[in-house]
């Protein structure tokens, strides 16, 4: 009689589950994995009010999405979610600390922005991303939100020469002009431009795929160290095959 093998553990993947956070106790778990992620490995100055966790004030009017591992009982992915009427509510969306958006005006109606979007180390996969992007297709599906908008950024440990190199060959990824947002603290593109090739995130390179457009220059975050792009995705704009995979993938 032939008996089948156990796989070994760390050999079999993941059962990984994507959906809103229902209750502060998963919300307060993916405030510490973005703290453990935004302050520990990347060296952001987080204002917190708790130590280890990463909480502002626009926390309690956002809503969560978390990837959780199923076996091992954790939170290992998430974004937060602002819908425009919880926008209203804050007094703006998190982006208008970087970016004017007056020309979005006529489109907060359906409006949503996402952010602080960051992934457990351990789970940097394809899947894990393909889950976070599917709950937000179904977000926006369900709400029957018509734009997307957020802060991208681009790491600027070399001094913000990558970032530069990188915003002025995203031409042809650029928002039509009356939908242009203008940074708050603009990086000096001009001054740090040295035309030394460069790697595009992983997270903007998807979006931009998808069918997402850049939405101005680059704004400077000192805290975060980074620089910020405004991304904005016009649901209609979306690559069918993308709204497809997405829409119908629901877990890894």
């Amino acid at each position: 009689m032939l008996h089948k093998l156990e796989q070994p553990a760390a050999a079999r993947r993941p059962r990984l589950h994507v959906g809103l956070a229902q209750c502060a106790s998963e919300i307060r778990e993916a405030q510490k994995l973005r703290y453990r992620i935004f302050a520990e490995e990347l060296g952001a100055k987080l204002n917190c009010r708790e130590p280890g966790v990463d909480h502002d004030l626009y926390d309690p009017f956002c809503e969560h999405l978390v990837v959780r591992d199923e076996d091992g009982g954790r939170i290992v992915g998430t974004y937060r979610i602002l819908p425009p009427q919880a926008a209203r509510r804050v007094g703006g969306y998190y982006s208008e600390n970087e970016f004017d958006l007056t020309r979005l005006q006529l489109l907060r109606e359906g409006m949503v922005e996402i952010g602080r979007s960051c992934i457990d180390p351990d789970y940097r996969t394809g899947a894990t991303i393909a889950l976070l992007w599917s709950g937000l297709a179904r977000y926006m599906a369900q709400g029957n939100y018509r734009h997307l908008i957020g802060c991208a950024s681009i790491g600027m440990a070399d001094g913000g020469h990558a970032a530069a190199n990188l915003y002025r060959r995203l031409g042809e990824h650029m928002a039509p002009i009356e939908y242009r947002v203008f940074p708050r603290h603009p990086l000096p593109v001009e001054q740090l431009f040295n035309d030394q090739p460069a790697e595009l995130p992983p997270l903007i390179k998807g979006y931009l795929r998808a069918g997402a457009w850049i939405g101005g220059e680059p704004a400077w975050d000192p805290d975060f160290n980074t620089a910020d792009l405004l991304i904005m995705m016009p649901m209609a704009r979306v690559d069918q095959r993308y709204a497809r995979h997405f829409l119908e993938r629901k877990a890894a």
